[in-house]
This record gives C-alpha cells, structure tokens and sequence, in this order.
C-alpha cells in the first residue's frame, strides 16, 4: 500500500507537465491506484514523448527557413506534425522510455533499486550487446522517416533498406547536416551524390569537407538535387546497381562490413576512415530497424 500511494504521487508529479490534456492526467492518477506498474510504463513513455518532441522543436529553430512559404499556418503544421512523430517513437522496445521507466521505479521502490544494484554487480555488460538500447531518439527519428522508401527501393533493387538509410544517415550525420540550396531549400540529397558533366537536374551547391592526401580541406561542391527523398533513394540504388564503378559493392550486399570497404575502394568518399565509420551506422541502423518491426 506504501508503494502504491509513492507511486501514485510520484505519477502526479510527473505527469502534471506532460499529460496532454485533464483527462489523460486523471487517467494517469486513476491508473496509478488500480495498476501501478502500467502507471508507471506511461508516465516513462510521456517523458520519452516531451524530451522528443523538445528535441525536434530544437531541430526546427535551427533549421534554415526560406522565408517563401512560412507562415503562422505552417508553422502550426510543422509543431502538430512533430508531434506526432513524438508520440509514434516513444515508447519503443528498448529506448529511452525502458530506462525512465527502471530509474523511476528504483526511485520510488527500495526493492527495485536494490536488484538494479544486484544485477549491476553480477552482469556488467549485459545491457552493452544492442546498439538499439543506446540509440537516440534523433536516430531513432531518422530511420523510422525513411523506413517505407527505403524497403520499396530494396524491394524494386536489392539494395538492403539498412545500408541506404545507414549511409544516408552517415552522410548527414542522422538529418542534422542535410544539403541545402543557396536560398535555404533542401535538395534532399541525403546520399551526398555530386552533380557531375551528365548530371541534368537541380543543383545544390555546398561548401565541404574532401581529403586530399590523407588530409581534410574546405571546398565548394556541386551536389544533385531532388523533389523527394523518394527521388534520392532511387537515384542512389541507380548509382549502385548500374555504375560499373559500384559493381563489388552490388555483390557485396551480404555482408555490411564487404559493402561499405567496396564503397570506399569504389572512391564514394575521399575520407581514410569512411568504410569504419559507414560500417558502425549501418550496424546501429540495423538495430533500430529491427526495433521498429
């Protein structure tokens, strides 16, 4: 009954700032006297949805406007949308609501904390196998905004679905570092393809890191630009499966760390250390995948 009436009061302290509206707060209260577990497992989801739907707002404010087509009615969209994209991630097997959840549950039961402190000392790396457990929601985001093109592109070319959204998130640093035009527009070029002789379509043109000699240098580059992400997925595959310069990464699809050592042979990036780096991205990549279901 202690731990019930702990319980119950820690729920309405946490979910005061997070509930969205009285009735899932009386929800919540309720909640916590007939199932204090569940309680608990939606209280740790709501601050999981808060902190995303914080982050995102922080994504927004730093993200270059055009200032064309902004206005009060799509910045309403943009916040409803987030959202919404708050809520569909929280809450997922092994994310960040998992480890609200344990935090809170030792803080309100001594028992609990107790066995946290058990398993700790008998199992130090039992919770170091999944890079899904260590992901962050921004990762988590990103694979699952681009999940549907890329198995409809994987389906039509046999690229795996994994490997195109790890080295898209690799290449933009998991959306954070996306190729945008002079006046602010994204090109949607999540891959990093350059704009080259036969290259007919947009262009974005972007200041850069390449390696010369080993070592990094600033220039001005000329990237593709896209309508879609759909349209850069596509063009991607294109590029893999029919350039006779990507025909070993083609084959190598079996295997993560042969795809990414003949991308970086093929001279996809200039960077030493690109195929390492693709390599771990695409692995945490796999593991969100697999999360989503």
């Amino acid at each position: 009954m202690v731990a019930e009436t702990r319980l119950s009061l820690g729920v309405q302290d946490a979910a005061r700032g997070l509930a969205a509206d009285a009735r899932s707060l009386d929800a919540l209260k309720a909640s916590a006297g007939r199932d204090p577990k569940a309680a608990l497992k939606e209280t740790a989801r709501q601050f999981e949805a808060l902190f995303m739907r914080e982050l995102l707002k922080s994504m927004r404010e730093a993200t270059m406007k055009s200032g064309l087509m902004d206005n009060e009615g799509s910045d309403m969209g943009t916040e409803l949308l987030d959202e919404q994209w708050a809520v569909k991630m929280s809450g997922l097997p092994g994310g960040l609501s998992e480890m609200i959840e344990r935090q809170l549950q030792q803080q309100i039961d001594p028992a609990a904390r107790r066995g946290a402190a058990a398993s700790a000392a008998t199992a130090p790396t039992a919770a170091s196998g999944s890079a899904a457990a260590n992901a962050t929601p921004t990762q988590a985001a990103f694979v699952a905004r681009h999940r549907d093109v890329a198995l409809q592109v994987q389906r039509e070319t046999g690229i795996p679905a994994a490997f195109m959204i790890g080295q898209a998130a690799h290449e933009t640093g998991w959306g954070r570092s996306e190729i945008r035009a002079a006046d602010g527009s994204n090109s949607h070029n999540l891959f990093g393809i350059k704009a080259t002789a036969g290259w007919q379509g947009k262009v974005a043109e972007v200041l850069t890191t390449e390696y010369v000699d080993g070592q990094p240098r600033k220039v001005v580059q000329r990237f593709r630009a896209y309508d879609s992400y759909a349209e850069a997925f596509r063009d991607y595959a294109r590029l893999i499966t029919q350039s006779p310069r990507y025909q070993a990464a083609a084959r190598s699809v079996h295997s993560v760390q042969a795809y990414a050592q003949q991308l970086q042979q093929a001279g996809y990036a200039t960077d030493p250390q690109y195929a390492a780096k693709l390599s771990r991205v695409i692995n945490t990549t796999l593991q969100l995948q697999r999360a989503l279901g």
